[in-house]
């Protein structure tokens, strides 16, 4: 048994198609598809609890000469 993973991308109209010079035609295969759902967060819970005091760019320079 060999065992190649490749990371593919399906078009439009839900077709993925696997190519690679090790395939032989016309061979019985078995695939795995493993799909990563993207997981997107809700920052509405953090709104206006987060505050900040100061000058932003001011203190942006003064780390940055830190590393001078």
């Amino acid at each position: 048994m060999t065992v190649i993973t490749l990371k593919g991308k399906i078009d439009k109209k839900g077709v993925l198609s696997i190519k690679h010079p090790a395939f032989s035609p016309e061979k019985e295969v078995e695939v795995t598809v493993v799909i990563e759902e993207s997981k997107t967060y809700d920052f509405s819970d953090l709104a206006s609890k987060l505050s900040w005091r100061g000058d932003g760019l001011a203190w942006q320079k003064k780390i940055r000469n830190e590393w001078d």
